[in-house]
C-alpha cells in the first residue's frame, strides 16, 4: 500500500452555507467508497492557510490515488495537490542505500 497526502481547495461558490459542507462530505466519501476499493483513510484535518483540508489515506497504487483526487475534484467542488509519501525510517534507508552506492561507485571508479 502507498501512503498520499492530499490538500485540498473548496472553489469559490461551492457551497452556498457552511451547512452544506456535511452534506458535501458524505456525498464525496460515498463516491470514493464505490470507485476506490481497497481504500484506507487515515486522517483528516481542516487547516487554516492556502488549502482548507489535509486528508491522509493509503491504496494500492498511484491509479486509486489518482482516482481519489479526481472524485474529489469532481464532485467536492475543489483543487487537490496530490504528494505520495514514505515515512521516515524508510526514506533514511532508501538514502543509507544511495550513499552505499555512490561510496561503492567512487571506489569502482
Amino acid at each position: 500500500m502507498m501512503t498520499f497526502v492530499m490538500l485540498t481547495r473548496l472553489v469559490p461558490g461551492a457551497m452556498r452555507s457552511p451547512r452544506e459542507l456535511e452534506s458535501l462530505e458524505q456525498r464525496v466519501m460515498e463516491r470514493i467508497q464505490a470507485c476506490c476499493p481497497g481504500i484506507e483513510w487515515l486522517h483528516s484535518y481542516a487547516v487554516l492557510g492556502g488549502h482548507d483540508y489535509v486528508d491522509i489515506f493509503r491504496v494500492p497504487d498511484i491509479e486509486g490515488a489518482t482516482r481519489v483526487a479526481a472524485l474529489v475534484r469532481a464532485f467536492g467542488h475543489a483543487q487537490t495537490e496530490l504528494w505520495p509519501a514514505i515515512p521516515w525510517r524508510d526514506f533514511k534507508s532508501v538514502i543509507r542505500d544511495l550513499s552505499e552506492a555512490a561510496e561503492n561507485q567512487t571506489e569502482a571508479g
